[in-house]
């Protein structure tokens, strides 16, 4: 070996990885970033289309799902992946330092944990992840929940970044197979809280509307598209009201479309509580200044079935930001049955 060889390193060959029984059931491009998140998603598709990526011996796609006992083909990779076709997005991101004050207050809103999963009560204003320009988001900061195990928690499903509450996470690939599965099939039970300007009529129902995404410059929108949109099914009851100025209400979303809940209660002419995005200053109540200017929607409860057995049940309670109405209102914050089990 000559000594231009010896300081380039060791040459890089192509690599066979087993997939393992904790790995059953995942996406090829969500095995490749876990496994190697240098590479991108345009590099890997780049990979795939030229063949150099194959399961089993054969051309994948990057939603193949995998089996445990499949052999992987990995083609020499490398340690940073470079810009592709001038793509912004491929280009190797820095995760941002968070302080140990940050830190200590992350862990501190963590509702359940095992060696399998976490359930966090996410904080209103905290994007699950982040978008052009955003590094403080959940994503960035999951390192910080790693605790005792080896490798990051997994985002298994998400919240919008104004709505607070239970979300679960999943501390290994074997949980996340299973939990995602579990909210593919609608095996979890997410009940949400929140406050109407206005009463529902009747004061229980189900909303039925199909929900597709508005065109727009203005960030991400929904809007009700019968003829075109995905199905969306809302069931609500009202909990309290005060008179027909504005209604204690649950909810829980039998879909799990974008803004589903804030499109579907300004639907029928109820807006929750600080949802200026979809109703304006219909939003917003006149005479109340104490209750924050904040999207009054709260991922309260969540009841989904355990990776290796039982059920995971975990409450989270009222934040802060909608104490001031649920007093000003009057409402109990303290109702713990579930409004729905009727329904089951």
């Amino acid at each position: 070996m000559s000594d231009a060889d010896e300081a380039r390193g060791p040459a890089k060959v192509v690599e066979t990885r087993l997939v393992t029984e904790d790995e059953a059931d995942i996406r090829l491009d969500r095995w490749f970033k876990r496994h190697y998140p240098q590479i991108g998603h345009g590099a890997l598709q780049k990979l795939l289309r030229t063949g150099q990526v194959r399961v089993d011996g054969k051309r994948a796609d990057a939603n193949t799902r995998l089996a445990p006992g499949q052999t992987l083909r990995i083609p020499p990779l490398p340690d940073v992946a470079p810009p592709v076709d001038g793509a912004e997005d491929e280009a190797p991101t820095r995760q941002p330092a968070f302080s140990e004050k940050e830190a200590a207050a992350l862990r501190g809103r963590v509702l359940f944990r095992d060696a399998d999963v976490i359930v966090l009560d996410k904080a209103a204003g905290l994007a699950v992840q982040g978008g052009t320009g955003q590094t403080k988001h959940l994503d960035a900061m999951l390192d910080l929940l790693k605790f005792d195990a080896k490798e990051r928690p997994k985002l298994v499903h998400r919240l919008d970044k104004d709505t607070s509450g239970c979300l679960v996470l999943a501390r290994n690939a074997f949980a996340a197979t299973r939990l995602a599965e579990s909210f593919r099939s609608r095996d979890a039970r997410k009940i949400y809280w929140a406050i109407t300007v206005g009463v529902p009529d009747p004061h229980q129902g189900r909303i039925d509307l199909s929900l597709s995404k508005e065109p727009g410059a203005g960030g991400e929108r929904m809007m009700v598209d019968p003829k075109n949109g995905q199905r969306a099914q809302t069931y609500y009851t009202v909990l309290e009201h005060a008179h027909r100025k504005a209604a204690f209400v649950a909810l829980w979303p039998r879909t799990g479309r974008t803004h589903q809940l804030r499109v579907h209660m300004n639907a029928i002419g109820t807006p929750l509580l600080g949802d200026g995005k979809y109703a304006g200053q219909g939003a917003f109540l006149e005479g109340s200044a104490n209750v924050k200017r904040q999207l009054h929607l709260h991922a309260r409860r969540i009841i989904i079935p355990h990776p290796r057995g039982g059920t995971i049940d975990v409450t989270a309670p009222l934040p802060e930001h909608m104490r001031p109405a649920w007093d000003y209102f009057g409402f109990s914050a303290n109702l713990k049955e579930d409004p729905f089990a009727a329904l089951d």
